[in-house]
């Protein structure tokens, strides 16, 4: 079984707290918006602990170093393809404009022997948490209302 671990970053605005969220990359997610969101995440395997994988990830995805802060558990989802996630909140600001993502090399066309490279987030930006949960994949909305327990 997949397993992944990563960090959503929350921040509180007058217009209420927002989280920072991916658009995954790659041609499967180019057109979409709803569902091709996601917490900056990644798997690892059984000799690493979650938390150092989530961290590791962060810098990997995001080209930047993950906060550091408080970290809340927001515990684990079982996504549709059957991947364990784990995730923590850290309180903090970011400006999307200073992300340099990670890549990743595929064939694609499927079939035509080309491999291509492509970002693993393309963009990265902060949402309300209504909107959060209108494009975050559908399994991980459990880690916005756990977050939302949390909040003041």
């Amino acid at each position: 079984m997949k397993r992944s671990a990563g960090l959503l970053l929350f921040r509180h605005t007058d217009d209420g707290p927002q989280v920072l969220l991916g658009h995954m990359g790659g041609p499967f997610f180019a057109r979409r918006d709803a569902g091709a969101w996601t917490v900056p995440k990644g798997e690892y395997e059984s000799d690493e602990s979650a938390w150092a994988a989530a961290r590791r990830e962060f810098e990997e995805e995001l080209g930047l170093p993950p906060p550091d802060g408080e970290a809340i558990a927001l515990g684990e989802v079982r996504q549709t393809g059957g991947k364990i996630v784990t995730a923590w909140a850290i309180e903090a600001d970011l400006d999307p404009a200073t992300i340099t993502p990670g890549t990743f090399r595929m064939e694609w066309p499927p079939r035509s022997g080309r491999l291509q490279e492509f970002p693993e987030l393309d963009r990265v930006a902060w949402f309300g948490l209504d909107r959060a949960r209108e494009v975050i994949v559908k399994a991980q909305t459990a880690f916005l209302d756990r977050l939302a327990e949390h909040s003041p």
